[in-house]
C-alpha cells in the first residue's frame, strides 16, 4: 500500500518553504520567481495513503478494502481484499439482492384471518385462524385493520377455538443465541410477526413505587399482554433475566436499574400467541369473542375471510436498509429460500442456500454467511467479493434504495454541503464496522467499493453480558467510520478528479 504525505505535515512543510523564502529576499533572485506550474501527479502525491489513514485513527485490528470503477469494472485499490471479515449488516445488502431476484420487487406478504367448518348466519362453525404469511412488518394497527374487516365481513361470532399457523418459515426463539436475552434486535423468527415481535416495557415510579405495563403498542392502540410479563427485583445485577415460565415469557428486571420512568422494547419469544392475544383484544373490541389462541402446526381445511397485504417488497427492502432491521431481513431471506427451495430448517440452512445463489448470481468467489441479517458471529465475507456483488447489480435499480452517507467533520457534525455522493450500506457489531456501496466523485466518476473493519482480539474478550455495550467498543467505531470517510475521500482525490 502507498503512503505519502499528510495534509499536515504537508503544511508544515509549506510554511517552512514559506519562512525561508522571507531569508532569501534579502539578496537579489538568482532565478526567476515566476510560479512553475505542477502537474496533477505532483497533488496526488500529497494525498494520505491508507496505511497512514489507518495509523492516524489509531485503529487496532484489521482492515479490508477493495474499489473499482462502476462502469468499466477495473479495480483502483485494493488491500486485504481476500481476507475473510464479519460483514455485519452489510450482509443485508445481499439478502436485499437475494429477495429482490426471488421474491421480485412488487411482491406483497399476506396476513389471513379463515374459518374452518364454514360460516353460517355470521358465526364461525369451526375454528378461526389467523394465518401467518412472512409479512415482516405487520403491526398492532394492521391487526386492528383486520379485526375491523372481520366485522365488515359480517362476523359476530365464533363456536370453535382460535388457532394461529406461525409455520409459514421456520420458527426460532431467537436469530443468535449468542446475544443477551433482553436485546429488542434479536427476537424470535416465525411466518408471523407483530411489532417486530418485541413487546413494550413501561416502567413509572410514583411514591416509592413502580407502575409496570407490557404491551404491543403502535400507533393508534396500546392493547396490554399477558404473554409477555415484568417482574421487579431488587438487585443491582444484572438487570435483565428471562425465563421460559409456564408458557409465557417471564423477564425480571433490576430495581436499582429503573430510575423515575423509563421504557424500551423486549423481544418476543413467542410470536404466534403474542400476535393471537393482540389480534383477540382488538376482534373483542368489535364484539367478536375468542378464545385463548392457539398455536397450530398445520392448516386445516379453511375459507379465507379477510386478507392483510404487506406493502411491496422493494419498499419494505427500502426500510430495511434504512434502519437495519434484523427480523426482516430474516424473514424477507427464509422467504426466498422457501421458495427456491422448499422451506429450510433454519437461518443457516437458508443462508447457504443464499451463498449458493451469490456465486452464480453475483459473480461472488467464495461468501460464508450464516443468516440474513449479519447478526451471527460466524459470517465471513470478503471485500472483494462484497464489491464484485455491487459491480454485478451496477446496471439495476439496486442503488436508490441505498441509504445516503453522510460526512461528517472533526467534531462529529454532519457536513453541511457533501460534494461527493456515496450511497451505501453500514453494519455495526461490537468492534466491526463495515460500509459497502457506490460512490460518485465530484467529477462524476462512479465507483464501487467495500471497507470492512474488525479487531478480532477485542471481539473475543467481550462477555455475553457486556455485549450491548461492550468497554470501548463506541470510540473504536467512530475510528473505524473516520478511516471509511478518509478512504472515500482519498478515492475521490485519487480517481475522481483530474487535478487538484
Amino acid at each position: 500500500m502507498s503512503g505519502g504525505l499528510s495534509r499536515r505535515k504537508f503544511l508544515g512543510s509549506a510554511a517552512g518553504f514559506a519562512l525561508a523564502g522571507q531569508a532569501a529576499l534579502a539578496a537579489p533572485p538568482t532565478t526567476s520567481l515566476r510560479p512553475v506550474l505542477r502537474g496533477p501527479e505532483f497533488f496526488k502525491r500529497t494525498i494520505p495513503g491508507a496505511e497512514e489513514i489507518i495509523r492516524d485513527a489509531n485503529l487496532s485490528g484489521q482492515v479490508a478494502f477493495a474499489m473499482a470503477d462502476a462502469r468499466t469494472g477495473a479495480w483502483l485499490e485494493c488491500e486485504n481484499e481476500q481476507t475473510g471479515l464479519p460483514p455485519a449488516s452489510v450482509t443485508k445488502a445481499v439478502t436485499a439482492l437475494y429477495a429482490l431476484k426471488t421474491l421480485g420487487a412488487g411482491h406483497r406478504f399476506e396476513t389471513l384471518v379463515a374459518a374452518s367448518g364454514g360460516v353460517t348466519n355470521g358465526e364461525v362453525q369451526g375454528d378461526l385462524l389467523l394465518i401467518g404469511g412472512g409479512d415482516p412488518t405487520l403491526d398492532t394497527d394492521g391487526l386492528a385493520e383486520m379485526a375491523a374487516r372481520l366485522k365488515q365481513a359480517g362476523i359476530h361470532g365464533v363456536k370453535g377455538d382460535f388457532k394461529v399457523y406461525e409455520a409459514g418459515l421456520p420458527v426460532m426463539r431467537q436469530i443468535d443465541p449468542a446475544q443477551p436475552e433482553h436485546v429488542g434486535y434479536n427476537p424470535a423468527v416465525s411466518g408471523l410477526a407483530l411489532n417486530f415481535n418485541r413487546v413494550h416495557f413501561e416502567w413509572k415510579r410514583a411514591d416509592g413505587k413502580y407502575a409496570v405495563t407490557m404491551d404491543g403498542r403502535s400507533r393508534k392502540y396500546r392493547p396490554d399482554v399477558t404473554i409477555a410479563a415484568m417482574r421487579i427485583e431488587d438487585r443491582s445485577t444484572p438487570v435483565y433475566t428471562y425465563a421460559d415460565l409456564n408458557g409465557r415469557d417471564q423477564w425480571t428486571v433490576a430495581r436499582g436499574a429503573l430510575g423515575q420512568g423509563g421504557a424500551r422494547w423486549l423481544p418476543v419469544r413467542r410470536p404466534g400467541l403474542y400476535a393471537g392475544e393482540v389480534f383477540a383484544t382488538l376482534a373483542g373490541a368489535h364484539g367478536i369473542r375468542l378464545r385463548k389462541p392457539e398455536v397450530i402446526d398445520a392448516l386445516p381445511t379453511h375459507e379465507v375471510l379477510v386478507r392483510f397485504a404487506s406493502g411491496d417488497l422493494r419498499d419494505i427492502l427500502r426500510d430495511m436498509l434504512r434502519f437495519s432491521t434484523n427480523l426482516t431481513a430474516e424473514m424477507v431471506g427464509l422467504a426466498a429460500t422457501s421458495k427456491r427451495l422448499g422451506q429450510v430448517g433454519d437461518l443457516r440452512a437458508s443462508a447457504a442456500e443464499m451463498n449458493r445463489w451469490a456465486i452464480d448470481a453475483l459473480d461472488m468467489t467464495a461468501p460464508k454467511l450464516v443468516d440474513h441479517s449479519g447478526l451471527g458471529e460466524d459470517s465471513r465475507l470478503t471485500t472483494l467479493d462484497m464489491a464484485k456483488g455491487l459491480l454485478a447489480v451496477r446496471d439495476t435499480d439496486f442503488r436508490p434504495i441505498l441509504k445516503s452517507f453522510e460526512f461528517r467533520d472533526e467534531k462529529g457534525r454532519p457536513v453541511k454541503q457533501q460534494a461527493i455522493r456515496v450511497d451505501a450500506k453500514t453494519g455495526t457489531l461490537n468492534f466491526v464496522s463495515t460500509l459497502a456501496g457506490y460512490v460518485t466523485a465530484r467529477d462524476g466518476r462512479e465507483m464501487a467499493f467495500a471497507i470492512f473493519a474488525a479487531d478480532d482480539a477485542a471481539r473475543a474478550g467481550i462477555s455475553r453480558e457486556e455485549r450491548e455495550r461492550p468497554p470501548g467498543a463506541r470510540s473504536w467505531n467512530r475510528r473505524a467510520k473516520r478511516v471509511q470517510q478518509a478512504l472515500i475521500e482519498r478515492w475521490d482525490a485519487m480517481y475522481g478528479q483530474t487535478e487538484a
